[in-house]
C-alpha cells in the first residue's frame, strides 16, 4: 500500500451554440469561424468543479494552433489544468495548445481539461479571436443565472425536501430543473421540490438550473450532498468509530504471524474490522492470491485460534478457517477481503473495461460456499486509478467511480464495500486524478493511505518523516501530509465520516546520515529485517529509539541510521486530530508490525 490529475467525467455539458448561452461574445456574421469551442462541466462538488473545453475544426483546412479565451466571474478560477497552457489576467483566462495538440485536421477535435474553484460559469468565449460558435450575439438575450445551492431538509429513508434561492433573468425565469447525480428528475416552477423513491442509506448529489421564458437554460448552481437514513452504508457515528487492521496472507510464512496472534496480543477485542490482504485482480476478474495460505494450510493446535489442529479432510483450512474461528470467538468482528494492493493493481485496468463483469467475479469469489460466512464485504486497493503506482492506469477519471458503483450494485446495501485510496494531496496529484467524490456514494468508507509520503526510494534523502500529520518547514513536497489529503477529499465532497486516517506500524529509514533533524543527506536505505529502508515498529522501538518529533510523528537518529515511525504517543495525537475532523475512524498497515502485546492497536483503540 503506497500512494495514487484529471477531473472526473460527468454529464453537465454546455455546448455554446449562441453567444447568449453564457454571455459569450462572438465574431460578426460575415467573419464566421471554421472552428467551435464547447465547454463541459465534468463534475461539481459545491466549492469546486471539473471543466473541459473541446475545440473542433468545422472547416475544410487544417488548424495549426488554437487559443481559447473566456471570463470567469469573480471568485471562480482555474486551479490546475492539463493538455493546454492556461494563464489568466484577473478574471480573464487564456488557454493555448500544447506542442502536441495544436494541429487539428478538418472534422477532428481536441480537448483540454481543468479543475476549478468556485461556482461560476465561463462567459465571453473566443476561439482564435472569433466567437466560439461562429454566430452573432443577441444583445440583451441572456440565459438565467445559476440558482442558489439547494438546502436539504426532512431527509428520510426514501425522500428529501430541497429548497433554493431564485435565479435571475432579463426576461423572467420560467422553471427549474432539479438534477440528481447529474440527471434531471423533475422540472418545477417553484423554488422547492421533494424527491421521493430514493434508496435507504444512500448518498445523492443535487443541483438546480433555471430556464427562462425564451427557453434558454442557465448553469447549474452549487451541489448539495444528501445521505438518506437507514440502509447499510451510513458512515459510522462518532461513538462507533471504525478500528480496522490489515492482516496479510503471507504473514504466516517468514513473519510467523498467524490469526491467533490477534488473540494472544489482545488486539482482536480492540478492533472492529479486519481487511484480509490480498486477493489478486487479473484478466478483469477477482482471483485467489495464495490458495495455500488462504484455504489449504493446516495449522497445528498451538497455531490455531480454537486450539484444535486442522485435519487433512476438513472442508476448509488455512487463514480463512482461522478467520472463521476468530469471528466465532469475537462476534463483533467484521472481515473484508481486500483485492489489489501495490503488486496486483495492474489488473484493475482490465477490470474497469467491464465493471459489471468484474463485480460479478468478485461477488462469486467472496461468496464461494466454502467460506461465504467468513467475509462481510469487499475492499478495493487500486494503486492508482488514472495514475501511476507500480504500473500506470489510463482508464479515465470516471473508471474508479464506475467500478465502485458496480460493486455496490452487485454486493447490495447490506454488505461492506470499501476502498484504500491515495493520500497524495499535492496540487495536480493523485487525488485529483479520479472521481473519488462521485465514488464515495457507493462505499462505506475510504482507507486514506496517509503514510509512505517519503522514504529511501530517494536514496540520498533528504530525510523526512514518512507519515507527517501536518506540514512543517522544509517538507520535501507540499501536499504530502495527512491533513492535506483529508482536506482535499472533504473539499471535493467526500463526507468526513467516510474517511479513515491511516497509520503505519513500521518505520522508513536511511543510512549514512549525520544530521539528527529531518532534512539531512543520506547514502542509501537503512538495513531492514525483510527489506531495505523499512522496519517493523516492534523492532525500531528498541533498536533505534525516538530522538525527536515533528509534524505529529516521530523520528530517531541512531548511529548513521535515521528512521521515522509512529509511537503510542504520536498515534494518540493523530486519533485526537481524527476525532476533531469528524473522521469515521482509523486503520493500520499491518498487524505483524506491532508488539506482542499490541501496544499500537491499544493506542488507536484507547484514543479514538
Amino acid at each position: 500500500m503506497r500512494f495514487g490529475h484529471r477531473a472526473a467525467a460527468g454529464f453537465a455539458t454546455l455546448l455554446l451554440p449562441l453567444a447568449g448561452l453564457v454571455g459569450l461574445a462572438a465574431a460578426p456574421a460575415q467573419a464566421a469561424t471554421t472552428a467551435t469551442a464547447t465547454y463541459t462541466k465534468t463534475s461539481d462538488w459545491g466549492t469546486g468543479f471539473g471543466g473541459q473545453w473541446t475545440v473542433k475544426n468545422t472547416g475544410t483546412t487544417t488548424i495549426n494552433a488554437w487559443t481559447v479565451q473566456w471570463d470567469f466571474p469573480s471568485g471562480t478560477s482555474v486551479t490546475s489544468a492539463w493538455d493546454a497552457d492556461v494563464t489568466n489576467s484577473g478574471t480573464h483566462w487564456t488557454a493555448k495548445n500544447k506542442s502536441y495538440n495544436g494541429t487539428i485536421a478538418p472534422g477532428a477535435s481536441v480537448s483540454f481539461g481543468f479543475n476549478g474553484a468556485g461556482t461560476g460559469s465561463p462567459g465571453n468565449c473566443t476561439l482564435n479571436g472569433a466567437g466560439c460558435d461562429g454566430g452573432t450575439t443577441v444583445p440583451g438575450d441572456n440565459p438565467p443565472s445559476a440558482p442558489g445551492t439547494p438546502t436539504a431538509s426532512a431527509v428520510t429513508d426514501t425522500s428529501v425536501k430541497l429548497s433554493w434561492s431564485a435565479a435571475t433573468d432579463d426576461k423572467g425565469v420560467m422553471n427549474y430543473d432539479v438534477l440528481r447525480d447529474g440527471t434531471t428528475v423533475a422540472t418545477v416552477t417553484t423554488t422547492s421540490y421533494t424527491d421521493t423513491g430514493l434508496s435507504a442509506g444512500t448518498d445523492y448529489s443535487y443541483t438546480v438550473r433555471a430556464r427562462d421564458t425564451a427557453g434558454q437554460t442557465g448553469p447549474a448552481g452549487g451541489a448539495v450532498a444528501v445521505h438518506t437514513t437507514g440502509g447499510g452504508t451510513t458512515p459510522p457515528s462518532p461513538g462507533d468509530k471504525v478500528k480496522l487492521g490489515y492482516f496479510t496472507e503471507w504473514g504466516i510464512y517468514g513473519r510467523g504471524y498467524n490469526v491467533k496472534n490477534l488473540v494472544t496480543s489482545g488486539s482482536a477485542s480492540k478492533i472492529t474490522h479486519i481487511n484480509y490482504a490480498f486477493g489478486n485482480v487479473t484478466g478483469g476478474k477477482c482471483a485467489i492470491g495464495d490458495s495455500y495460505a488462504d484455504y489449504d494450510k493446516a495449522f497445528t493446535a498451538d497455531q490455531s485460534v480454537s486450539g484444535v489442529a486442522d485435519t487433512w479432510d476438513q472442508p476448509l483450512r488455512g487463514n480463512f478457517n482461522q478467520l472463521r474461528e476468530l469471528k466465532a470467538k469475537y462476534p463483533h468482528l467484521k472481515v473484508l477481503w481486500s483485492f489489489g494492493g501495490w503488486t496486483w493493481s495492474g489488473g484493475f485496468t482490465d477490470a474497469a473495461k467491464d465493471p459489471a463483469a468484474f463485480a460479478q467475479s468478485c461477488y462469486d469469489l467472496v461468496h464461494d460456499p466454502r467460506w461465504a460466512d467468513v467475509f462481510d464485504g469487499i475492499d478495493i486497493d487500486w494503486e492508482y486509478p488514472n495514475a501511476c503506482g507500480l504500473s500506470c492506469d489510463t482508464s479515465g477519471a470516471e473508471a474508479f467511480r464506475n467500478v465502485m458503483a458496480a460493486l455496490r450494485a452487485k454486493f447490495g446495501a447490506s454488505a461492506l464495500v470499501t476502498a484504500a485510496v491515495t493520500a497524495d494531496g499535492s496540487s495536480g496529484g493523485k487525488i485529483e486524478a479520479a472521481d473519488y467524490a462521485g465514488a464515495s456514494r457507493y462505499v462505506d468508507w475510504y482507507n486514506v493511505m496517509s503514510y509512505d509520503f517519503f522514504g529511501a526510494w530517494d536514496a540520498q534523502g533528504p530525510t523526512a518523516p514518512h507519515s507527517p500529520l501536518t506540514s512543517y518547514s522544509g517538507i520535501p513536497k507540499a501536499g504530502f501530509t495527512t491533513a492535506d489529503a483529508i482536506a482535499k477529499y472533504k473539499s471535493a465532497g467526500v463526507p468526513a465520516g467516510k474517511l479513515l486516517i491511516g497509520i503505519g506500524f513500521y518505520g522508513r529509514g536511511w543510512t549514512g546520515v549525520t544530521q539528527d533533524a529531518p532534512g539531512g543527506t543520506a547514502t542509501g536505505p537503512a538495513a531492514g529485517t525483510y527489506e531495505q529502508g523499512i522496519e517493523d515498529y516492534k523492532v525500531l522501538k528498541t533498536s533505534c529509539p525516538v530522538t525527536g518529533t515533528i509534524a505529529g510523528t516521530a523520528y530517531a537518529h541512531c548511529g548513521s541510521n535515521w528512521w521515522s515511525y509512529d509511537t503510542p504517543s504520536t498515534i494518540a495525537g493523530k486519533m485526537s486530530w481524527a476525532k476533531s475532523q469528524g473522521l469515521g475512524g482509523a486503520f493500520f498497515w499491518e498487524f505483524s508490525g506491532d508488539t506482542g502485546n499490541g501496544e499500537l492497536v491499544s493506542a488507536i483503540s484507547n484514543n479514538l
